[in-house]
């Protein structure tokens, strides 16, 4: 009989990205004991809290949960309350607080805007391990207007070698953008109508067309980087993320957009099709007579 979460995640690649927590719930109520080890197993899209005792707003994952409770990376504190809650010693906390400062200016300068946050543990090696979030949220202003969101995990392990320290790193992006356009035939008509029957049309109006984009794209690395103290720790796993969302966000853009623009450019062409033949053979019997 195959491993009840094997077949979890199997059916959970074969459901819609865009409803990934609901499915995921689902899941959870039909087979709760293995709960810890579905959302172990499956990336969602981040949440956003705000610290109580500090005002900042936070992610939440998987990653900093504890039972129900979330920990934040600001003020380190558990919500809801959880008095044996887990945290980082007061070594890797102190490193804990420099990343999140490193990574929020890190944040500004590529997202302008969004949330991030991090979060470090100890590994029973003697090593420490973390996970860097990113989360920005486009919203749109008008109905005709695009939405969308990015979400960024970045987990990665360190084993210190000495001077040099090991880094093995896996990034996930979660990508959904949403374009819509309302229907201009249905403004024109609503245009003749009276100040009070406009108004109600307005309240009926609907998105006449929706496209809707989402997935997500997981990679890995690993790579040695010298290791002068602890914040060095920083450095280079910020050097290691900013090289490997670069990457991430050229393949969406260079190989997925691209092999979805010429998808549909084949299933329906803009031009006409006809039109276009003609020229082709108008431009080889040109090359014909230049031959000649």
């Amino acid at each position: 009989m195959a491993d009840p979460v094997d077949s979890m995640l199997d059916l959970m690649r074969r459901l819609p990205p865009t409803r990934i927590e609901e499915n995921v719930n689902a899941l959870i109520q039909l087979c709760p004991d293995y709960a810890d080890d579905l959302l172990g197993s499956v990336d969602q899209p981040l949440k956003v809290h705000t610290d109580r005792a500090t005002g900042r707003e936070y992610l939440v994952c998987d990653y900093n949960r504890d039972g129900d409770s979330y920990r934040s990376p600001w003020s380190n504190e558990y919500d809801p309350p959880l008095e044996d809650g887990t945290t980082p010693s007061p070594k890797l906390r102190k490193l804990e607080i420099a990343a999140n400062e490193a990574f929020d200016t890190y944040r500004e300068m590529y997202y302008e805007g969004g949330v991030s946050s991090v979060y470090l543990w100890e590994l029973e090696d003697g090593g420490f391990a973390g996970v860097v979030l990113f989360k920005k949220v486009m919203h749109r202003a008008s109905a005709d207007e695009p939405s969308g969101s990015w979400d960024s995990i970045h987990v990665f392990e360190t084993a210190e070698r000495g001077r040099q320290a090991h880094y093995k790193l896996t990034s996930t992006i979660m990508l959904q953008l949403v374009t819509r356009q309302t229907d201009k035939s249905e403004d024109a008509q609503v245009s003749s109508f009276s100040s009070t029957e406009k108004r109600n049309s307005d309240h009926s109006r609907r998105a006449s067309g929706e496209v809707n984009l989402s997935g997500s794209m997981t990679r890995q690395a690993e790579q040695d980087w010298p290791l002068h103290d602890t914040s060095s720790h920083i450095t280079n796993t910020g050097r290691m993320i900013e090289d490997m969302e670069i990457k991430m966000r050229n393949l969406l853009q260079e190989v997925y957009f691209g092999k979805t623009r010429d998808i549909v450019y084949d299933l329906r062409s803009i031009d006409d099709l006809e039109k276009a033949r003609k020229q082709k053979e108008l431009q080889k019997e040109l090359v014909g007579f230049i031959k000649r």
